[in-house]
């Protein structure tokens, strides 16, 4: 059995920082990619960024600049670090992971955290 928990969301005002952290556990062989997407109400899921094992990094447009994801291997834990939010970052975000157990590789999703930009 594998897990994703993320923990770091709340409520922000505009222009202020928060930092997510997803932590796998379970019997995981290893990792590839580790990512971050959201979901705002009445709108699709979307990637927020992602990095590769070795740390090359992928981002949307939307925060390029302002959010910087990170991971620690040996912690099977992938970070968020946002800054300057907008109220347009208001959403649900998700932790999302590939992972090899013993028996197959496969996309892992975590429970969400909620994150509100607002004054």
């Amino acid at each position: 059995q594998v897990q994703l928990v993320e923990s770091g969301g709340g409520l922000v005002q505009p222009g202020g920082s928060l930092r997510l952290s997803c932590a796998a556990s379970g019997r995981i062989v290893s990792i590839n990619a580790m990512g971050w997407y959201r979901q705002a109400p009445g709108k699709q899921r979307e990637l927020v960024a992602r990095i590769a094992f070795g740390g090359s990094t992928d981002y949307a447009d939307a925060v390029k600049g302002r959010f910087i994801i990170s991971r620690d291997n040996a912690k099977n834990t992938v970070y968020l670090h946002m800054n300057s939010l907008k109220p347009e970052d208001t959403a649900v975000y998700y932790c999302n992971a590939d992972i090899r157990t013993e028996r197959v590789m496969r996309g892992y999703w975590g429970q969400g955290t909620q994150v509100t930009v607002s004054s």
